[in-house]
């Protein structure tokens, strides 16, 4: 409805009309009871916000929440009035500026419900208060205050003037610090519930409608929304072309590796209700996978997301053993060991032999499934499922077909994927994939750049300003300056002179720099504090001396190494559709959302524009800018790409 407004009059006027339906709702001279069960966000919650009194089931299926501004608006039936009025300013704001929502339990410690009770009696439970509320034995709540300190600190901060006016500044300038400008709805949201405050209830409304309207149609809402659909689109997407190919079904699965990303994935697997079993070399190793994962569960307890409860209820599905005991009945493994295509080999083999049906699924980042698949007894049983770091935390799951991996087995990785909450794309067989090939050029590119002068924290900041969540050099040392050079070795060797790296990692490793993960980067890490160590210049980067380059010059280049391999992988079939090709550079490496992923930047952009910049770089720095074939021809044909 919304995707279909003509301009900002009409948006403004579709606001206008839900906040009036509310306000009817809310000044009914009967009490209703709105009784919650399953995900009540948006626009369900501003009508339930409208409503005399809240109940909601105390059921993991239960969400309450404004997601607006993940989507570039803000909500815009009165949400940014009465969350506030009933939860505090502070509250509120976080909740609206994040989008995040509330489990029952939380939402009534917050005040945002008046009771949380077990599913099967909402409905008698909220028959009930409104017939008490009609008779007069139950009268309707006021707005909560939080006690203890919460409740201090929301008296003494939003019960005046001086202390609102703290609250909203400090708000602003988190925000601006978050988002550098790129997500205008988070400042207009603080703008609309101050508003609201300093002149009354009805200016809010107002102000909430019309901003509401203004963002409906702003580019950035647009891309936003179309991110949004897309991921939505992908969640029915099976991975096979076929419709009648189903997957298997997965009882039981295996992890083999407990390491960090082992652990990631036995906890995504347990939390998704699915017993895991870590395989690891010994009692110490998997002890330590097994506390991995309990303290993930133990954080989640802590922010009273999960109850104690639960937490014992999904450890108990996690078991753990140092030889290959119970892993014939498992339907799937996954493997994540190290990086070793010999090794994986030997992982194939080691399982396929106890077990005569199993999937097995490899964890790899960057080795084709056919090599790893060489070999095996059943090579049609073997499929990739490259996760990212952290597992826990990353949305992204790319599915990764070999040659000879059957539709079943693709079909079975991507259902299963799903269940564990992650965003799925299937992606074709060869060197990075998707993903990691996209990033091989982007992250060499800024080797580069080190290499030809240029100062570190300049880098990080230019593609911050781009809109990444990090720069390009702290992303190396997060993911370990060890682990950048062997990807970039391979993609060399999969592509040839185009993806060349710099010597400068090559240098940085051998003088024993990993980055944080041994405290010896490109950063310090000492006490806290991220500093440059301005030391490593001296390591084949040329000396200490930098070279001052424009920040878009910077951001160009990065930017448009990465969408012109992007634009390669589509034409060579690693990704099925620029749908897919967004959604993986948006959750699997932090490309900006406002702007769509790589294939949406190419259309707003214009083919021919692209071309005509990518030819400019390649006249000053070689192979490695030459256009992707898809791109010329769209260039030529001017025919959008999406």
């Amino acid at each position: 409805m919304i995707a279909a407004v003509a301009g900002a009059a009409e948006a403004e006027a579709l606001s206008r009309k839900a906040q009036a339906g509310f306000d009817r709702l809310e000044k009914f001279h009967k009490p209703v009871v709105a009784a919650i069960h399953g995900a009540c966000l948006g626009g369900g919650l501003e009508w339930a916000m409208a409503c005399h009194y809240r109940i909601a089931a105390n059921d993991p299926r239960t969400s309450l929440g404004l997601p607006e501004t993940q989507l570039g608006l803000v909500p815009g039936a009165g949400g940014t009035q009465r969350l506030p009025r009933l939860v505090g300013i502070a509250t509120a704001l976080d909740l609206i500026l994040t989008g995040r929502s509330l489990k029952a339990k939380k939402a009534l410690a917050l005040g945002l419900i008046d009771e949380a009770v077990p599913a099967p009696i909402l409905r008698s439970v909220a028959q009930a208060r409104a017939a008490a509320l009609a008779s007069g034995a139950l009268r309707r709540p006021p707005p909560r205050s939080a006690g203890g300190l919460a409740g201090l600190q929301r008296t003494l901060l939003e019960g005046n003037a001086l202390g609102r006016s703290l609250v909203f500044s400090q708000a602003r300038a988190q925000v601006l610090r978050k988002t550098r400008g790129h997500y205008p709805a988070q400042e207009r949201a603080i703008e609309v519930i101050r508003t609201g405050y300093e002149q009354g209830f009805a200016a809010g409304l107002a102000a909430e409608a019309r901003r509401f309207g203004e963002l409906a149609v702003s580019d950035v809402s647009h891309r936003l929304v179309e991110i949004f659909f897309a991921q939505t689109a992908s969640k029915k997407d099976t991975g096979v072309e076929d419709p009648t190919v189903k997957g298997r079904p997965v009882e039981r699965v295996g992890v083999l590796g407990g390491g960090l990303m082992g652990s990631g994935i036995a906890y995504v697997t347990v939390n998704a209700g699915v017993p895991a079993r870590v395989r690891e070399k010994d009692d110490l190793a998997a002890g330590k996978a097994l506390a991995s994962v309990a303290a993930i569960l133990d954080e989640r307890v802590k922010r009273r997301q999960l109850d104690k409860l639960d937490r014992h209820a999904t450890m108990r599905l996690l078991t753990a053993t140092t030889g290959w005991e119970g892993y014939a009945g498992v339907d799937l493994l996954i493997e994540a060991v190290f990086e070793d295509l010999a090794l994986k080999r030997e992982m194939v083999k080691a399982f396929q032999a106890v077990n005569a049906r199993g999937i097995f699924a490899s964890n790899t980042s960057s080795i084709p499934i056919g090599e790893i698949a060489e070999g095996a007894r059943r090579p049609e049983a073997i499929v990739g499922m490259h996760y990212f770091s952290p597992v826990q935390k990353m949305p992204l799951l790319e599915v990764i077909a070999g040659a000879r991996t059957a539709p079943e087995v693709i079909a079975t990785a991507v259902a299963f994927g799903k269940k564990q909450g992650k965003t799925v794309i299937r992606v074709g067989d060869g060197p990075g994939f998707y993903v990691n090939r996209i990033l091989g050029p982007y992250m060499n590119e800024a080797a580069w750049l080190l290499a030809e002068g240029a100062a570190i924290e300049a880098i990080d900041a230019a593609l911050v300003g781009y809109g990444f969540p990090v720069g390009p050099i702290t992303l190396l040392d997060e993911v370990g300056i060890d682990v950048g050079e062997k990807v970039g070795k391979i993609l060399h060797a999969g592509f040839g002179e185009r993806m060349k790296p710099s010597d400068a990692l090559h240098q940085v490793v051998s003088a024993g720099r990993q980055g944080r993960k041994n405290g010896r980067g490109f950063y310090t890490y000492g006490q806290g504090k991220k500093q440059v160590d301005a030391t490593v210049y001296d390591l084949g980067l040329g000396g200490r001396r930098r070279t001052a380059v424009p920040a878009e010059r910077i951001a160009e280049r990065l930017s448009l190494a990465l969408i012109n391999e992007a634009a390669r992988a589509l034409g060579d079939g690693i990704v099925r559709s620029p749908r897919d090709g967004d959604i993986g550079a948006v959750f699997g490496i932090g490309f900006p959302p406002f702007r769509g992923g790589p294939f949406r930047v190419v259309d707003a952009l214009g083919a021919a524009a692209v071309v005509d910049a990518l030819k400019r770089l390649q006249d000053a720095h070689g192979a490695r800018f030459e256009p992707a074939p898809l791109l010329v021809e769209h260039a030529r044909s001017g025919k959008p790409i999406r």
